[in-house]
């Protein structure tokens, strides 16, 4: 397993953490991670574009010549497409670029990411985010002391509101959280600063052998308290209805007799 130096802000060594060789130690595969940064990339295209058509376009519908005895080409309309400010025939309409990659190949892409920093030496474990103040000034600092890198990718876990406040307002530096990394930004940024309970979040989701979680197996669920009697299907009841009709209409038959008598 990968042995990796702690590193408080000071970029001083304050300890060392063990990391998980299926996830940081990983075979790097390109191809997951074009098609994941490929998928990342559809996913925010606005896909706003369009052109008019015949229909669209300004101009008269009236036809404007007659069909024959001109000499002329037959024209139907002024908005035809091979007129000049004609319709456009066949142009982009607004559509939706983005799709759904496999869940194991966006975790797989992951993995090949998070092993090509470490092997790269551009992974560095933090001991905290504990800053002092939101001034963007003073995170500036703290990763040139880490590493110099003018782009940095920083994943923390946990609400951090001078984190989040410094780091919006400094160039080529991002916060993410450790449940919404994407393989696009790890590629997109020079350095990797990662805490420790991000390390530890991110071994635990990304392991491949990890057990998935069992639910209780539930026979049955007792009624609730106070809870009505099930009604009786709407069937039985007419079946029942039906039998009940013919001694109905015999009573009431034999009582008319009767009376006439």
């Amino acid at each position: 397993m990968p042995v990796v130096d702690v590193v408080n802000l000071e970029g001083k060594k304050v300890g060392q953490v063990e990391l998980a060789d299926a996830v940081l130690g990983a075979k790097v595969n390109p191809h997951l991670l074009h098609e994941a940064s490929r998928s990342y990339l559809r996913g925010w295209r606005a896909g706003t574009h369009k052109t008019k058509d015949k229909s669209e376009v300004s101009g008269a519908r009236r036809k404007l010549w007659r069909q024959k005895g001109t000499g002329r080409a037959r024209v139907g309309s002024i908005r035809s497409p091979l007129w000049r400010h004609g319709g456009t025939v066949h142009g982009p309409k607004p559509r939706d670029y983005s799709y759904a990659l496999p869940k194991k190949m966006l975790l797989g892409a992951l993995r090949s990411a998070l092993s090509a920093k470490l092997a790269e030496q551009k992974l560095t474990v933090v001991d905290g985010w504990a800053l002092e103040t939101h001034k963007s000034k003073a995170l500036r600092s703290v990763v040139d002391k880490l590493n110099g890198e003018k782009s940095a990718l920083l994943v923390a876990h946990g609400e951090n509101r001078n984190l989040e406040l410094a780091s919006r307002n400094l160039e080529r530096v991002k916060l993410v959280a450790s449940n919404v990394l994407q393989p696009y930004d790890l590629l997109n940024h020079d350095l990797l600063l990662l805490s420790k309970e991000a390390v530890a979040r991110l071994s635990h989701s990304l392991d491949p052998e990890r057990a998935p979680v069992a639910g209780p197996d539930v026979e049955s669920i007792a009624p609730a308290k106070g809870a009505k009697k099930e009604a009786a299907p709407k069937a039985a009841v007419k079946s029942a209805a039906k039998k009940d009709k013919p001694a109905a209409k015999k009573a009431v038959k034999s009582s008319k007799k009767k009376g006439k008598e």
